[in-house]
């Protein structure tokens, strides 16, 4: 896993996971910004040839690090993030219910995007 490299691509909503320059693994999420400015993951992929090395993990990690970092929250719709966040309390502080039903009526109102 020290070869890896974390990148976040806000621009089009990736958390990438780079061995050299090939992306492993990403988290595809959205910014949400009412009621709360959140981060919203809401797929995880680790492509086949690197699954079981623990890249899905880090890259939640670094996503609650980010949303540390900025002073934000993240609210999970990513079923593979929420499972990390419930094993991971000290590092995933829990959202407001609210944020997650302002995340799925985002998602409602803007059909195709993931």
């Amino acid at each position: 896993m020290s070869d890896i490299e974390i990148r976040d691509n806000r621009p089009d909503g990736l958390l990438e996971a780079l061995a050299g320059d090939e992306v492993v693994g990403r988290i595809e999420y959205f910014v949400l910004e009412a009621p709360a400015r959140a981060l919203v993951p809401v797929h995880t992929i680790v492509e086949p040839a690197h699954e079981g090395q623990g890249i899905a993990g880090s890259l939640a990690r670094e996503l609650y690090a980010a949303a540390a970092r900025e002073g934000i929250v993240v609210a999970p719709l990513c079923p593979y993030v929420v499972k990390w966040a419930e094993r991971h309390p000290q590092e995933a502080p829990a959202a407001d219910p609210e944020l997650r039903t302002a995340a799925l009526e985002w998602l409602d109102a803007h059909p195709g995007r993931f």
